[in-house]
């Protein structure tokens, strides 16, 4: 498998997570959001995304796109350990979880929509994660046990982990969120979150490695 990311994408991490607790080897390709204009915008990885977003997975014969569709053929054909619950009830929280953080937090201040932003790109990051976040904390005070969904590691917890690592980039104050950041400490004690963490990666720069 060849994934194509980069270390701060949260969408990327959440991959990385997934193939880290999967035991999945894989090449990694940087591809640098900022560097050169943006390395997502050449001709040569519009071949492999057409979106010109990261991340991408080469995978038995496939190119994969969009981090929820990669993890869950992930999930289809590397079933353990297993990210979404047998119970369907908590398959089903696991899922309205993740899409709550996929489609309703991050892309609200991801890079591209940043740059349109402007001078005003802190306030407008800070306002979408805060308006996220008052509902996820109040949704996983419901779901929650050791992690957003009972005691088991699920998709909805690779979302989680990049999401508070954004939250903390924008300066965003946790108290109000005890649930979200009580989660969020037990995972990033669990070794597949720190060794795909974005201070870990081969294109993380000097300054920001851990």
């Amino acid at each position: 498998p060849i994934l194509y990311s980069y270390f701060r994408s949260s969408c990327s991490w959440r991959v990385r997570i997934a193939m880290a607790l999967k035991g999945i080897a894989y090449d990694l390709v940087p591809v640098n959001l900022l560097k050169d204009g943006g390395q997502q915008f050449s001709a040569e990885f519009k071949a492999v995304n057409p979106m010109r977003q990261v991340p991408a997975l080469k995978i038995d014969g496939i190119t994969l796109s969009q981090s929820l569709a990669i993890i869950h053929y992930l999930e289809d054909t590397h079933p353990n350990p297993r990210l979404l619950p047998q119970d369907p009830k908590k398959r089903a929280q696991v899922r309205m979880i993740a899409d709550h953080i996929a489609s309703s937090i991050q892309p609200l201040q991801n890079l591209k929509v940043l740059q349109q932003i402007g001078e005003r790109k802190m306030e407008w990051a800070q306002n979408c994660i805060v308006s996220g976040f008052q509902a996820l904390e109040q949704i996983l005070q419901h779901t929650a046990g050791c992690y957003c969904v009972g005691n088991e590691v699920s998709m909805a917890d690779l979302c989680l982990v990049p999401q508070v690592y954004n939250a903390e980039r924008f300066k965003v104050d946790m108290g109000p969120y005890p649930t979200i950041a009580r989660i969020n400490k037990a995972l990033l004690e669990l070794e597949a979150f720190q060794v795909t963490h974005p201070a870990r990666q081969p294109d993380t720069p000097a300054e920001l490695q851990a």
